[in-house]
């Protein structure tokens, strides 16, 4: 492991990497979350989710919106993720992500989709 990151940091310089790990609540539980990492000058989203009571409700785009706001203070200018059709697409369109990448049948009946946003 330490010959890979010595490799990558000779050829990219420092790597800057930074986990980022936000939730939300109402008050007597979590309610959604969002796990990701910051890293030469991008941010990608790993894991999102928002309980389906609390779907719809702004929720999910004010917990996309603070990630955001973090990944800009760590000077990151761009977002990637990646999301399943079945999934929530159509949610992060509406929040200025495109897709970029598409694996077919995966899992089969479904795509799994690729999208990023120029902060």
């Amino acid at each position: 492991m330490k010959g890979l990151i010595a490799y990558n940091v000779k050829a990219v310089g420092k790597i800057d990497y930074r986990p980022l790990t936000l939730t939300v609540n109402d008050k007597r539980a979590i309610v959604g979350g969002l796990v990701g990492e910051t890293y030469f000058g991008w941010m990608f989203v790993s894991l999102f989710w928002v309980s389906e009571k609390y779907r719809g409700k702004g929720w999910g785009k004010s917990l996309m919106e603070s990630a955001e706001k973090e990944a800009r203070k760590r000077g990151v200018r761009q977002v990637y993720l990646d999301t399943f059709s079945f999934q929530a697409p159509g949610f992060y369109k509406k929040l200025g992500y495109r897709e970029f990448g598409r694996l077919t049948q995966f899992p089969a009946g479904h795509d799994q989709i690729w999208m990023s946003k120029v902060l």
